[in-house]
């Protein structure tokens, strides 16, 4: 099945809000696949391309895990744990993401043409260079900052010293995103990049739920899916909306981009996103051209 070609320019309200809100938006996305799975709860799993068998079981049940509670797993559709997060999310009958360090025709590595099949029927296949881009080795530390700006939260499995995977994580740490890391075999090189980042400080990961824990709470669940949308958090608790501080900073009917947002809420802009994502999903907010958020009328 011919699946279509999207392309989403910087300012359009289909450009995802979370890497809208990076230091350095790539200008244009293309993608194939749906759109929508851009939007929501994401997590990124990362690591190394020679993975262990233990490395490859972790990161696909992860992935599976996350997928049954509604979380669309992000990833590079490299060998090793980025393909076996792909195929866990899959398997765990949920959604996910890869993104290119080419055009989004180009398969690479070839040998994961299946994968990348399955991929865009059940999620999306995402690049910000054009149709016909070669994979070039500059362009993949390049897209690591898509992943990470995709994404809530970075998981890291198995990274070498130097490894991509830790270039991921410094992107999220500069974009504020939380960083999480899996424990593995102290003996070789091939984990010392992820101890190396629990050392500084990053969440250890035992299973999916030390993941969600990171997540704003209306997303772990599922976001939408989950039931906590803003019609029923009106009926149960008619106060919550109207007490929330981004809300309540907001004029309805009037538009605002987010330093706007930050300023007049007095929230910093790297804790203002997840929340404004959030209340996207619920309702209460949605975007509109140029990147910028208007306040939902209230409903009945």
């Amino acid at each position: 099945m011919e699946l279509e070609t999207d392309r989403i320019s910087l300012g359009s309200p289909a450009y995802p809000t979370a890497l809208a809100g990076i230091q350095d938006p790539p200008p244009e996305l293309w993608i194939k696949g749906q759109p929508e799975t851009l939007a929501g709860a994401l997590v990124a799993i990362v690591g190394s391309r020679a993975a262990s068998p233990y490395g490859v079981e972790v990161a696909r049940r992860l992935a599976a895990d996350l997928a049954r509670r509604g979380v669309t797993v992000v990833s590079g559709m490299a060998r090793g744990i980025d393909s076996a997060a792909h195929l866990g999310a899959l398997d765990g009958g949920g959604s996910t993401i890869a993104v290119f360090g080419c055009g989004i025709d180009v398969i690479y590595p070839a040998e994961h043409a299946a994968l990348a099949e399955r991929i865009s029927l059940h999620g999306a296949i995402v690049s910000e260079f054009p149709p016909g881009t070669p994979p070039r080795k500059m362009h993949f530390p390049q897209r690591n900052r898509i992943i990470s700006g995709l994404s809530l939260a970075v998981v890291v499995v198995e990274a070498a010293e130097g490894s991509g995977s830790l270039i991921t994580a410094e992107f999220a740490l500069d974009q504020g995103r939380a960083v999480l890391a899996v424990p593995g075999n102290v003996l070789g090189g091939r984990n010392y990049g992820a101890h190396a980042l629990l050392r500084d400080g990053a969440k250890l990961v035992e299973c999916a739920d030390d993941i969600l824990e990171e997540l704003p709470l209306g997303m772990r669940f599922g976001g939408r899916d989950s039931g906590l949308g803003i019609r029923s958090l009106e009926s149960k608790e008619p106060n919550r909306a109207s007490q929330d501080p981004v809300l309540r900073s907001m004029d309805e009917g009037e538009t605002y981009d987010l330093d706007e947002i930050a300023q007049r809420c007095g929230i910093d802009r790297v804790r203002l996103l997840p929340r404004l994502i959030e209340l996207e999903l619920y309702g209460a907010l949605r975007r509109v051209d140029g990147g910028r958020f208007v306040r939902r009328s209230r409903t009945c």
